[in-house]
């Protein structure tokens, strides 16, 4: 007896929208994002941004992700009172 596996992958049809009618239209480009429906945003003619769910992404932006930028000045002695540091350096 022999048993056969197969794995069926669906591409999802790629949504292109201009910024313009982003603007009409955010919910409905959301609710598509929440799909999982891929949209790419056109700006003057070129793809420039593409939103993802924050489910896909597995983090949201706001709690500093990987980012290596984010408490880069967490040690330094200067940065110690930043209105100080801020002062001397105006």
């Amino acid at each position: 007896m022999y048993t056969l596996k197969c794995t069926l992958q669906i591409q999802m049809p790629k949504m292109e929208i201009t910024a313009k009618s982003l603007r009409s239209r955010v919910g409905e480009i959301l609710a598509c994002v929440d799909q999982g429906e891929s949209v790419i945003i056109i700006y003057r003619g070129k793809p420039r941004a593409k939103p993802i769910g924050i489910d896909e992404a597995g983090e949201t932006a706001s709690d500093g992700g990987d980012f290596s930028g984010f408490g880069m000045w967490e040690n330094h002695e200067e940065m110690r009172d930043v209105n100080a540091w801020l002062r001397g350096i105006r």
